[in-house]
């Protein structure tokens, strides 16, 4: 039997979290993890700005290790540096 390891697939919203622990081989990918959660079938229409392990961005493609946190990122409402701004007018 091949050997299992466990990750956490997560997106998170202002007012709603989806966290998935699930189990894979260990030999899975990122893309296979985000499949196997279910996550992306309970959020139709929304496609991930990006993806990443414990804060660092990773491709669909990368390999997984046991305890990793998958993270699924949402499109930015505003520019980080213009939300600074307005913060810093008022």
């Amino acid at each position: 039997m091949a050997e299992r390891i466990r990750v956490s697939v997560v997106y998170v919203e202002p007012r709603r979290a989806f966290v998935r622990e699930i189990e894979v081989v260990a030999a899975a990918t990122v893309g296979d993890a985000i499949r196997r959660s279910g996550i992306l079938d309970e959020l139709p229409g929304f496609v991930p700005a990006g993806i990443g392990i414990f804060g660092r961005r990773v491709k669909p493609d990368a390999e997984l290790r046991d305890g990793d946190r998958i993270e699924l990122y949402r499109p930015l409402l505003i520019d980080p540096k213009e939300a600074r701004r307005r913060r810093a007018k008022k």
